[in-house]
């Protein structure tokens, strides 16, 4: 399906240069994505990989004097996540002359000296007169994608009867494993929503071979589609057409991509949820976007939550403030 929405009106000068700053982590390049198309913006994507030892000391450590993402012209305003993007984005605003206006997402681990202005989730602690905090954050689900994902649906999905239910599963992960108990406990639970709904499945490559072949199995038995990797990823399709999201606690970018579908947004947690995610699961919870998975499909009142303009809007006017310092100091 191809995206021919309009982009958004820039907040951003038109002449206004942007990178992204990332090692090419899906997780880290998302919402580096979704706050540059909230912009206006067309980034340039720099993607970094540092040689040893200074990937190892990482965030406080230099840049790999060698790292060939870095490289003039320098850019107007540079985004970057990751905890080996630190020095880089620290790099790239010393060698600029102070130019280059840079933003961090997350806690980049060494202060709010990291960048001019970093976003971190609420339940980080870091805060500061440059730290900006919300609940949830920048996403590339933005609403004109779910509306062109509406007009023109997938035609793998548009004919499933309703109501539809995606249901996005991940799985392993550096915080932890997704245990079989874990696995038997979502299955149980897809079990029952399925007898009154049709299940529109996707799985990513952390989740267990043997949850993923029973999630093939449920969806083989009770109809509904489940993506095996062919054809274009109907990830965006899933939450545009669904009447409710079942989401996996185990990545918290796919639950707050999922609260701006508009949608009730059924949360299983796995055993061992990290705990930073646990925190911010319950504020969400708290909002009424997210309710606890229990294999039951009810009425539920949509409470969606997406912050990516806000912290767009805000982005936009801090480097605005910088451009015109930059101007006031050209002008002496």
């Amino acid at each position: 399906m191809v995206d021919a929405s309009p982009p958004p009106a820039s907040l951003l000068p038109p002449d206004a240069t942007v990178w992204l700053v990332t090692d090419g982590k899906a997780g880290d390049l998302a919402p580096c994505r979704g706050l540059a198309e909230a912009l206006g913006s067309t980034p340039v994507e720099r993607r970094i990989a540092p040689r040893p030892p200074f990937s190892w000391l990482a965030p406080r450590g230099p840049a790999d004097p060698r790292e060939r993402a870095l490289i003039p012209p320098w850019p107007n305003l540079a985004i970057a996540t990751g905890r080996r993007a630190v020095p880089a984005l620290r790099a790239i605003k010393r060698r600029s002359g102070n130019d280059t206006f840079t933003v961090f997402l997350r806690d980049p681990r060494i202060g709010t000296r990291a960048a001019d202005l970093i976003w971190v989730p609420a339940h980080d602690r870091l805060r500061g007169a440059n730290v900006i905090v919300t609940e949830a954050g920048p996403h590339p689900v933005s609403p004109a994608r779910l509306a062109e994902a509406r007009t023109h649906p997938d035609p793998r999905l548009a004919a499933l009867p309703a109501p539809r239910i995606a249901v996005l599963v991940g799985g392993d992960s550096r915080h932890g494993r997704f245990s079989e108990a874990d696995a038997a406990r979502l299955l149980a639970g897809l079990e029952r929503l399925s007898e009154g709904a049709s299940l529109m499945v996707t799985a990513s490559r952390r989740t267990p071979a043997a949850l993923r072949a029973a999630l093939s199995d449920l969806v083989r038995r009770r109809g509904g589609f489940v993506w095996d990797g062919s054809g274009e990823n109907p990830y965006l399709a899933m939450l545009a057409l669904a009447d409710t999201i079942v989401a996996t606690g185990d990545s918290a970018n796919m639950v707050v991509e999922a609260c701006a579908a508009g949608v009730p947004v059924r949360l299983f947690e796995p055993a061992n949820v990290y705990a930073r995610h646990r925190t911010l699961f319950e504020a969400l919870k708290r909002h009424g976007t997210v309710h606890a998975f229990d294999g039951r499909v009810e009425a539920l009142r949509p409470k969606p939550l997406d912050m990516t303009l806000a912290i767009a809007q805000a982005v936009a006017n801090a480097y605005m403030g910088h451009r015109d310092a930059l101007a006031r100091r050209t002008a002496r």
